[in-house]
């Protein structure tokens, strides 16, 4: 099953977000990697800069995607203001489609 993580930035974390990329984006390769990864991305505010992130991910329960959610380095970071996890069902342009 795919779930969605609606992730929203603390105001004025920019610097957390940039100091923790690197790390963050070695999980997201490792997700890819083992098929977890189905799409991910930052959301932007106003001026073009990151201010949350939206992941996809294939797991087997809402619970192992939480999980998954929470072993993110931006959220080990206090990156996250909030961090929505939701079931997902992808209709239009899928890959596999």
């Amino acid at each position: 099953m795919l779930f969605a993580f609606v992730c929203k930035d603390k105001p004025g974390h920019l610097n957390v977000r940039m100091d923790t990329r690197p790390t963050h984006v070695e999980h997201l390769n490792a997700l890819n990697a083992a098929g977890t990864l189905k799409m991910a991305g930052p959301f932007l505010d106003s001026d073009g800069k990151p201010s949350g992130s939206l992941v996809i991910v294939e797991a087997e329960t809402i619970e192992a995607a939480r999980a998954i959610a929470d072993s993110d380095p931006y959220a080990k970071a206090g990156l996250f203001e909030s961090v929505e996890v939701q079931a997902f069902n992808w209709v239009f342009n899928k890959p596999e489609a």
